[in-house]
């Protein structure tokens, strides 16, 4: 409490400048794996993909981030626990070591151009810190375990979604006698699809921030109009876009590649804002509990009110992360895994987005990286075992093993310098 009481304001701007470099490292690294797929395909430039995250990140964040904050906060350590052995400087510091230590391990990955999961590391870190300040039952390990579950599923889901998506587009589009007025004719549907997924996250999750109340059936509606709207812009545009045969005759299909890269903009857009949504809380959610423990004055509240300044700080420091840092991730999930052109990025993009607005709902950190690389995979297998790039995907897959226990590791040596410092 004493040490709370004292040293507030410090502790205060230690957890806003590391929660600020964490979401630096986001953007860097896993905002790169959302937009790899669209600057792989070409339907995007770096600077395009960077504009366009930009916004649809913050709105995610801001709009619907309120959800997994929750999970982060509170959901994997217990908060009981520092309750009763009133320990809520353990608690500030914890989150705090957590923040630096995430932030750390990104900051490596980011250089090196591994794709590794933000998620993994804060998780990895809050472990780390509750095991050394309180103990093994700090940790609520039926709630880690389901995370740790969810991050098994996620990539299996995501490759399952992409896998049926590429096959529809084979099959309705590329395997018929007209590839290219089949692609006008059913883009359009996907554009509606797509939009409709983000539409209603959007409406469910996110609109409780700005007041506003809708029922599902409202919702449902509501979203049914906004995809109504862009499928009938959609099909506009596609109809208006020059097409020459002789297009086709380097690139068999180029032709259907350019209605697919207008609808990978479309796409780009939905994940922006679903990775904004799911992962910006892993930068929020230590931060909001520190801000919560010092304004309380030391109490640890259940329920700690997101304070008006937090989340646009973390949309922030995913901006700047991605814009100074992010063309390296780009490129390994862009191009290193498979091969990938607009319709196969389409495919592995629906499928992620689509996953990470199903966890986001119910509250689950999951790994936008993996379930993205998950999505990647699958769009890969529906074109054979041999389309893809096993070294890199081997490397990606170490890289995830090892970033639980890295974020763990420098969680335990960061905290044990800050109560070295705090606690005289």
């Amino acid at each position: 409490m004493e040490i709370i009481q004292a040293y507030g304001p410090y502790l205060l701007m230690m957890a806003a400048v590391f929660g600020l470099y964490m979401a630096w490292g986001i953007g860097a690294n896993d905002v790169a794996n959302a937009m790899g797929t669209s600057v792989g395909t070409k339907s995007l430039t770096v600077k395009q993909a960077i504009l366009i995250a930009m916004v649809f990140e913050f709105a995610g964040a801001y709009l619907a981030g309120g959800e997994v904050t929750d999970t982060v906060r509170k959901g994997i350590v217990d908060l009981a626990v520092f309750k009763e052995t009133n320990r809520p400087d353990a608690l500030a510091f914890g989150m705090i070591s957590a923040l630096l230590a995430a932030g750390t391990w990104l900051m490596i990955a980011s250089i090196f151009g591994w794709p590794v999961s933000t998620t993994h590391s804060i998780v990895g870190a809050i472990v780390g810190f509750a095991l050394v300040s309180v103990g093994p039952e700090a940790v609520q390990w039926g709630k880690a375990g389901g995370i740790v579950g969810s991050w098994v599923v996620t990539p299996i889901l995501s490759g399952l979604i992409a896998y049926v998506t590429f096959m529809s587009i084979q099959k309705l589009i590329f395997d018929t006698k007209d590839p290219l007025s089949n692609a006008k004719r059913y883009v359009p549907f996907y554009m509606a699809l797509t939009t409709f997924v983000i539409a209603m996250v959007t409406i469910k999750k996110g609109l409780k921030h700005v007041g506003l109340h809708l029922t599902t059936t409202e919702g449902l509606i509501a979203s049914a109009v906004i995809s109504l709207l862009v499928a009938i812009a959609g099909a506009v545009y596609i109809s208006r876009q020059k097409y020459s045969p002789s297009n086709d005759k380097d690139m068999h299909f180029s032709n259907v590649e350019k209605v697919f890269g207008i609808l990978m903009i479309i796409t780009a857009c939905a994940m922006a804002f679903a990775h904004g949504s799911n992962d910006v809380a892993n930068a929020i959610g230590p931060l909001a509990a520190v801000v919560s423990i010092v304004e309380h004055g030391g109490e640890i509240a259940e329920k700690a009110e997101i304070t008006w300044w937090i989340l646009p700080l973390g949309g922030l420091g995913i901006v700047i992360g991605l814009a100074t840092m992010g063309h390296k991730v780009m490129s390994t999930v862009g191009t290193g895994i498979t091969e990938l052109t607009p319709s196969r990025g389409f495919a592995a993009q629906l499928a992620t987005a689509t996953t990470v607005v199903i966890a986001s709902g119910s509250g689950l950190p999951i790994s936008t990286t993996q379930t993205l690389v998950g999505g990647v995979l699958g769009v890969g297998m529906a074109r054979g075992i041999a389309a893809l790039n096993l070294n890199v995907v081997r490397t990606i897959v170490v890289s995830w093993v090892v970033t639980l226990p890295a974020g763990a590791i420098l969680s335990i040596i960061f905290y044990k310098i800050l109560e070295a410092i705090f606690v005289v």
